[in-house]
């Protein structure tokens, strides 16, 4: 007989599809990743607000953010940095499987990371889609608008990823989006239009009476 160490047992509830039935969306997950001062977290809170205008459930997860609560006790070591992000992708994996649109704007540094955060979704059959927002650390110093690059060049800063710690480009991200290039609204209308092509959103949704 199969003994079970923890004593735990997986509650089985409704399928993704069910859910999807009943809420007239699909669940998925975007996310975001590039170096400090990308604009990540501008193109998301964009997004999001354009999705939720258009009546589609939808919410945020902030690399800042999350460091306030679930993460406060997580440092930026290589080892914690991994850390993060599979609790992150945990807990898209979770808004997505409600069918509601997580998207996520993390540095997320290493490929291995984020491709484990991509399998944690295809594994449950939920969407994932990777959004690198590129930008040279030339650029993302000239904005730094909370000065994490000097403090980094400085010293006062360890392990500051694009500077004495690596950012791992991604190799297969659903897009790229220039961000030295393209407007926050130009982004919005860049993902928005991929989720369509693809058939992952529905924009016309009826407005909220």
């Amino acid at each position: 007989m199969e003994t079970n160490p923890r004593n735990i047992t997986w509650h089985p509830s409704l399928s993704h599809s069910e859910r999807s039935a009943l809420r007239h969306q699909l669940g998925l997950t975007i996310w975001l990743t590039g170096l400090s001062a990308s604009g990540k977290s501008t193109i998301a809170t964009a997004l999001e607000q354009h999705l939720l205008e258009h009546s589609l459930s939808t919410y945020r997860l902030d690399g800042d953010n999350i460091r306030f609560g679930l993460n406060n006790d997580l440092g930026f070591s290589p080892a914690d940095r991994t850390e993060n992000i599979r609790r992150i992708a945990e807990v898209a994996k979770l808004f997505a499987d409600s069918c509601t649109i997580a998207i996520t704007s993390f540095i997320s540094p290493y490929r291995a990371d984020r491709a484990l955060a991509r399998k944690v979704h295809e594994k449950e059959g939920l969407a994932f889609v990777e959004v690198w927002v590129d930008i040279s650390v030339e650029e993302a110093e000239r904005r730094d608008p909370k000065g994490l690059y000097k403090k980094a060049r400085d010293g006062v800063i360890k392990e500051f990823t694009g500077i004495s710690a690596p950012y791992e480009e991604p190799e297969d991200a659903e897009l790229v989006i220039r961000s030295e290039k393209t407007s926050v609204e130009e982004a919005v209308v860049m993902i928005v239009g991929y989720l369509e092509e693809k058939g992952l959103l529905d924009m016309r949704k009826k407005e909220v009476s």
